[in-house]
């Protein structure tokens, strides 16, 4: 009587679908890779330092709990530093935030091309010191259009 023999390791045949068996590290990587891009796109979105604070702390923590090897101990104390400091950072207040709207809403009002360089004209007589808020806000909105920025290009 003859036995037969079973062979108990994978095969190289092409897996499901004819794409070739990836490897589980892939998998892990690409959701560690994920994980870092939603933790950076969510501190930009936290404006309040102490968001911000948290947010970070938040994905380091929880990228340590998820490495659970030499990295994710590297990352575990200054990610529960950053959650335990984040309370102590001075928020905004109510007031600060409606000002700052407010000032948006006014400096949208220079749309064109022309009052845009006349209103940076006059921002360049005062000290950084004093129009430094003025300069944050006008750097987050998109240019005006109308004109090249670049000195001899012709617009389209």
């Amino acid at each position: 009587m003859r036995k037969r023999r079973v062979v108990w390791s994978s095969s190289t045949d092409p897996a499901l679908f004819g794409l070739p068996a990836r490897r589980p590290g892939h998998l892990r990587q690409a959701i560690r890779t994920g994980v870092l891009l939603a933790v950076l796109g969510l501190t930009r979105l936290a404006g309040n330092p102490r968001w911000r604070s948290a947010v970070i702390g938040a994905g380091l923590v929880s990228t340590a709990l998820i490495l659970r090897n030499v990295p994710g101990d590297v990352m575990l104390l200054p990610g529960l530093l950053f959650l335990l400091y984040s309370p102590l950072l001075p928020g905004e207040s109510r007031e600060s935030r409606l000002r700052q709207a407010r000032l948006r809403r006014e400096l949208a009002a220079y749309s064109t091309a022309s009052d845009r360089l006349d209103l940076e004209l006059i921002l360049e007589r005062y000290p950084d010191s004093a129009t430094g808020e003025l300069r944050a806000i006008l750097a987050s909105q998109p240019p005006a259009q109308g004109r090249p920025t670049i000195p001899g290009m012709r617009t389209p």
